[in-house]
């Protein structure tokens, strides 16, 4: 049976002790020692409230607010007759930048409110680096609690890191003015319990908030793709249409009074009405690639590059291994050809390149995406520096959009040089989990 389980049978049977003695003869009361029963009572109604505390955490999905009730339910549970909250000190520590901030505390001071500790030594690595409960006798002789002025008052301290698997949260410390306040083992099995609940509690509201910001981000994408959708449409079939109507006044006007060079007008419009169609094609190609969802993602780009040469002259090189795609879900691939074709017209419009390579490889579990030209190149550093001036977010868009099939992107360019787009996507869930652990290097 698990503590929590535990912890409500022994509710549930104080409760009915309770029941029991209220419900004695007046007689059999007289020999019940007032005490114990007051206290038993006092204790019962203590553990509700935890246990009411502790189902209003595990339903709540913001994560400030869970941060918050994570402190009041350790505070409530460790809240006894003789000693109140003043007596207790309690922070809840979470990582940023590698180093413990404090959340939320009960406690401190607003200067402790500020400290950040490495977490590298003392209790608090102890804890995290076994996964488990650890006490500690006079903590105001630890290395990094030391330098928490309210740790000062503390005789005794225990340390409880919150971790669901590979996810590390933070770390849950109490302190009390007590010794040998947390050597009960009923006390450690409830803050064991309060500690569970919180690590769930943390991690429903993690995910939901990750799904919120994931539901923001493809919103910023649609729209980005609205903006880009309508700058290509003003650019493109928008100007040769204007220009198809002006040439076609000019050619009406011409047939009265010069009927061969009307009919020169007239094969100029035709061979900009084809251009205009062959633009429109091409648009309704990126918008949705049929042969994506029927064929995959390697004839997808061949009729990208076919598309590419038949409607601008600009040479697209296709190289892929056999079956590369094959373990992709058609959602990843259109991503990947998204990313697969924005690049390609980045290089055709801004880079003058010759030739764009679009290559797909599959290492094990790892594919990778490049996307290569010999074009100018340019200097990353101040593209990047002035999206916000220039109003673009084509770089950031690319980012975002690698992100959604949980991968990486990394964008090298050299004036003069050319410039490589690569996207490393993990096909497993272990390759995902070692990529964004160690990093990514080309």
């Amino acid at each position: 049976m698990t503590a929590l389980g535990n912890w409500l049978n022994s509710i549930l049977s104080e409760d009915e002790t309770i029941q029991m003695v209220s419900h004695a003869p007046e007689a059999d009361s007289a020999t019940e020692p007032h005490g114990s029963r007051s206290q038993l009572e006092e204790e019962n109604r203590r553990l509700w409230s935890v246990l009411r505390r502790t189902a209003s955490m595990t339903a709540t999905l913001n994560y400030e607010r869970v941060l918050d009730m994570t402190i009041d339910l350790g505070t409530a549970a460790l809240s006894e007759e003789g000693y109140g909250v003043s007596d207790i000190v309690a922070v809840l520590f979470m990582f940023e930048e590698e180093q413990l901030y404090v959340p939320t505390a009960r406690g401190l001071t607003q200067a402790d409110l500020r400290v950040r500790l490495p977490g590298k030594s003392g209790i608090l690595f102890e804890a995290l680096e076994s996964s488990e409960m650890r006490v500690m006798d006079d903590p105001a002789r630890d290395p990094e609690l030391q330098h928490i002025a309210a740790i000062q008052k503390c005789r005794q301290a225990i340390c409880i890191p919150l971790g669901v698997g590979l996810d590390l949260y933070g770390v849950l410390l109490f302190g009390h003015s007590q010794a040998g306040f947390f050597e009960q083992r009923d006390r450690l099995e409830l803050l064991e319990v309060t500690a569970q609940q919180a690590m769930f509690a943390l991690q429903n509201a993690r995910l939901y908030r990750e799904l919120e910001q994931e539901k923001e981000r493809i919103s910023e994408i649609q729209e980005e793709a609205r903006k880009k959708l309508a700058r290509d449409l003003h650019d493109g079939p928008t100007q040769s249409i204007s220009a198809i109507g002006m040439r076609v006044n000019f050619a009406r006007r011409l047939m009265e009074r010069d009927p061969k060079s009307a009919a020169d007008e007239l094969y100029k419009i035709e061979d900009l009405t084809r251009r205009t169609t062959k633009e429109m094609r091409q648009m309704l190609f990126t918008l949705r690639p049929l042969v994506l969802e029927s064929e995959g993602l390697v004839p997808a780009f061949h009729q990208l590059a076919e598309k590419m040469m038949e409607t601008h002259g600009q040479r697209v090189v296709v190289e892929a291994d056999e079956g590369v795609a094959d373990e992709l879900e058609v959602g990843k691939q259109g991503v990947l050809f998204f990313i697969g074709e924005e690049a390609v017209n980045n290089a055709r419009k801004h880079a003058e390149a010759n030739t764009v390579w679009i290559r797909l490889r599959k290492h094990q579990d790892v594919l990778a995406l490049d996307i290569v030209d010999d074009g100018r190149g340019f200097d990353i550093q101040a593209v990047e520096t002035n999206y916000e001036k220039r109003g673009s977010l084509g770089m950031v868009n690319l980012r975002e959009r690698a992100e959604l099939v949980n991968g990486i992107l990394k964008l090298e360019s050299v004036p003069g040089q050319g410039t490589r787009v690569r996207v490393i996507v993990p096909l497993t869930v272990e390759a995902a989990e070692r990529l964004h652990r160690a990093g990514f290097a080309a």
